[in-house]
């Protein structure tokens, strides 16, 4: 992650409107949780992540509807919707953001180059959620170029979502 997305990061989450902040990864790997406690500071906004690979543990950590994920093999804007609400809940945090896709090509599920779709979901004070979700295609990257894209994406989403809601 470029330092001024660090940098802001950090500032964006001690605002007032945000307080706190969680993850939840699957195509990513983890890698978000560790561009977030990269930054200086991170102890005072991130409560933590979850990165659930299967099904199963994005059903039972995440609270992620088993038989609508199954049916894209956990991989859609709604699984990523799910999984942001889920680690929000989990941990207790303002926003949380989510990721899952496929981080090499899978042709036995149509997908031809690597993809992640990811989510923002943001609880408001009404006991309602301001969702934002997006796609990011990595196109010719190997699985471990696509893992770093996409995060680099995502953080580069988070920031600017954090930056209009602040």
């Amino acid at each position: 992650m470029p330092a001024s997305t660090a940098s802001e990061l950090k500032v964006l989450c001690l605002r007032a409107s945000v307080r706190t902040l969680a993850a939840a990864e699957s195509m990513t790997g983890g890698r978000v949780q560790a561009a977030i406690t990269a930054v200086s500071g991170a102890s005072g906004f991130f409560l933590g992540g979850l990165t659930a690979y299967t099904l199963d543990q994005k059903v039972r950590h995440l609270g992620v509807k088993r038989a609508a994920a199954a049916k894209v093999n956990s991989v859609s804007a709604d699984v990523a919707t799910q999984m942001a609400r889920g680690a929000a809940r989990l941990f207790g945090a303002d926003v949380a953001i989510a990721t899952t896709g496929y981080a090499e090509p899978a042709p036995e599920f149509g997908v031809d180059e690597p993809f992640a779709h990811w989510a923002i979901a943001h609880r408001l004070a009404t006991r309602h959620w301001r969702i934002v979700t997006g796609r990011v295609v990595c196109p010719g990257m190997t699985r471990t170029e696509a893992q770093e894209a996409a995060t680099a994406a995502v953080m580069v989403e988070l920031v600017a979502y954090l930056n209009h809601s602040a």
